[in-house]
């Protein structure tokens, strides 16, 4: 699920970017803040080649990032890898014709739509985000992605929450993350 954290000196770096801000945005929550790492060049730059690396030769043509972290993280590995970037964005955002998808969060539900038309059948996707927690938001992206006629080859995440399961959520597909919670 994890990138070998004993094997590459980036991973150590990368984590060591993320500030764990406990109790927001509600109480008993640790926010996994991502600003601190993109403050860092070097690190965000660790942060991209890691996901580079790991799909320049899997024929990936279409990488989707989530609202609005995954904004941040796909269009990068999108270019370095010579794939399409298709946004799936929150409810109203795009204008024109668009697959919904609802799902469940832990604290009340949400919708992602993407563009008709943004993915061909046939086509091998990976899904970015920022984090993995209970896994409802990656799901939603996956059966976006599926109804177009995609393959969704993995999902990708700077860091996951492993108490959260959220990997279970996948059904079956694998999952890559740099880091784990602190």
């Amino acid at each position: 699920m994890s990138a070998c954290k004993d094997q590459d000196p980036r991973i150590h770096a990368i984590q060591s970017r993320i500030r764990v801000v406990p109790n927001f945005p509600k109480p008993g929550i640790m926010f996994q803040d991502i600003t601190t790492l993109l403050l860092d060049p070097k690190a965000f730059k660790d942060t991209i080649d890691l996901f580079v690396e790991r799909y320049k030769d899997k024929n990936i043509s279409v990488v989707a990032g989530i609202e609005a972290r995954g904004f941040i993280f796909g269009p990068p590995i999108a270019l370095a890898i010579g794939a399409k970037f298709v946004p799936l964005r929150k409810p109203k955002k795009l204008p024109g014709e668009v697959f919904k998808q609802e799902y469940d969060l832990e604290y009340g539900s949400d919708c992602l739509e993407m563009h008709i038309g943004a993915v061909e059948a046939g086509e091998r996707a990976l899904v970015v985000d920022d984090l993995i927690a209970t896994g409802g938001t990656l799901r939603a992206a996956m059966n976006l992605l599926e109804r177009a006629g995609a393959e969704v080859v993995e999902c990708a995440c700077v860091i996951g929450i492993p108490d959260l399961k959220g990997k279970e959520q996948l059904n079956g597909k694998p999952l890559y993350v740099l880091v784990e919670s602190r």
